[in-house]
């Protein structure tokens, strides 16, 4: 909608816009107006109960990549009953095409019904999107590594057998989380050399960078590097 895309403009940062392109390299750079997550998302608050957003949301695909970070943002902000937000959520996964859209939804309406989206995870696990593999792996990272932790879970993202860099990166990034959480699960996953020398070596670079893992882990976990397969 031309109203919205004329509110997105009205927030543009250009040093921000050059700033973030540079981490955005698959998105090219007129599709950037170069907006602030925080104002993103205080404009995001501001028109989530307009009518006009239901438009919008229908307006797919979206031309500018803010676009995309407004849309995954009211989503999380406009349903809040679980199978409306699937619903929508649905429909705008195949859309994604970056992995900054993909990691800013965080659907509050999912923590209390977390057995019911599990089976949706479970699915989108199994795409051939990239970004519905990143997201859905993602949500067992943001919602499945404290009480609500199976060790199954953790055979699920390692399953996940992708050579697209966004979904090893995810992967890598979940490992990471679990050594912090669920640390003794999560250990045999890299003392058995289970994931790709490529993600159980950044996995553990990313251990090994975390605040939340321990000194003494951390010097056991160097020790678990691999060769490199260069």
């Amino acid at each position: 909608m031309e109203e919205i895309t004329k509110g997105l403009f009205a927030l543009q940062d250009e040093t921000y816009r050059k700033f973030h392109a540079k981490l955005m390299p698959e998105i090219e750079f007129e599709r950037i107006i170069g907006v602030r997550t925080p104002a993103l998302r205080r404009y995001a608050k501001e028109i989530a109960q307009e009518e006009y957003i239901e438009e919008f949301l229908e307006e797919l695909p979206h031309r500018y990549y803010e676009e995309n970070n407004l849309h995954g943002t009211l989503l999380t902000l406009r349903y809040r009953e679980l199978n409306e937000f699937l619903e929508k959520l649905e429909i705008f996964l195949p859309y994604i095409d970056n992995w900054a859209t993909c990691d800013l939804i965080r659907p509050a309406v999912v923590k209390k019904r977390l057995p019911e989206f599990l089976k949706e995870i479970r699915r989108w696990l199994c795409s051939d999107h990239t970004y519905t593999i990143r997201f859905a792996a993602e949500m067992l990272m943001c919602y499945y590594l404290d009480e609500e932790f199976e060790p199954e879970y953790l055979e699920l993202v390692c399953g996940l057998h992708s050579e697209e860099y966004y979904v090893k990166m995810m992967i890598a990034w979940y490992f990471a989380t679990a050594l912090a959480k669920q640390y003794e699960k999560a250990l045999p996953f890299l003392e058995e050399q289970r994931l790709d020398a490529w993600t159980h070596n950044k996995t553990i670079q990313k251990s090994v960078e975390s605040f939340r893992i321990k000194p003494e882990q951390k010097e056991y976990l160097k020790r678990l590097r691999r060769p490199s397969s260069r």
